[in-house]
């Protein structure tokens, strides 16, 4: 795993976005690993090797807390964002994406559809 700053182009970040990269969804627990303790600005982000809506699918089952969800795809542009409901049994991006961002609901509004975003070396 390695941390990122996220920046989004077309919309610049009214606080700085660390992220929490990891390759892979198959490491337990590792997206999660102190991701949501108060106070703390890393949030996970997950790639995969390819856009996909199957891949980038994610289920809210025994998650305590709504989450906003981003939908990136290969070329860096959002493709879809969500308020994810904690205990909701499933949600998809409407177009095929890379990589997915779960942050604070209250950062939601900071993406929308379309915006270019950058990954960079944290």
């Amino acid at each position: 795993m390695k941390i990122i700053r996220i920046e989004n182009k077309n919309n610049p970040l009214p606080a700085p976005l660390q992220a929490i990269y990891c390759e892979s969804f198959y490491v337990p627990f590792a997206r999660f690993d102190g991701s949501f303790q108060p106070g703390t600005r890393r949030r996970p982000v997950a790639g995969r090797t390819r856009d996909s809506r199957i891949d980038t699918s994610i289920h809210m089952f025994f998650v305590y807390m709504d989450l906003a969800v981003i939908w990136i795809n290969s070329a860096y542009t959002v493709v879809d964002t969500v308020l994810a409901r904690s205990w909701r049994p499933a949600y998809a991006p409407r177009q095929a994406a890379r990589y997915i961002l779960e942050i604070h609901p209250s950062r939601l509004n900071e993406f929308a559809i379309g915006d270019h975003v950058e990954f960079q070396n944290g």
